[in-house]
């Protein structure tokens, strides 16, 4: 499944839109905390486990992503935005949401 933020694939031709799809993944409170007590692995003002988590949650979004695109019948989303949202009571979640357009191209 091809998944761009351009709205055309440079030599390929849409030939259909199937539709808007979306994925979405949601980091819940307890992870933070979680993640808090591991912020000793900060080197330079990093934490490679936060960044790991948000990675995963992107990757399970953008997996959502192409099974709705393929249940609409394309082979590709093109127009894809990425963002992250805070959530909940005291802005104890975060979600990592992705959408686009599902289309065939040729």
């Amino acid at each position: 499944m091809l998944i761009t933020t351009t709205h055309t694939v440079e030599g390929r031709r849409i030939t259909r839109y199937c539709g808007v799809v979306a994925g979405e993944a949601v980091l819940g409170a307890n992870l933070f905390k979680d993640l808090l007590a591991g912020l000793r692995d900060i080197v330079g003002g990093r934490s490679s486990t936060y960044e790991r988590e948000l990675q995963g949650a992107r990757e399970l979004a953008f997996d959502e992503l192409a099974a709705r695109a393929t249940a609409l019948g394309g082979n590709a989303v093109v127009g894809v935005d990425i963002d992250y949202e805070v959530l909940g009571k005291e802005n104890g979640m975060l979600m990592v949401s992705v959408s686009g357009t599902a289309v065939v191209l040729e």
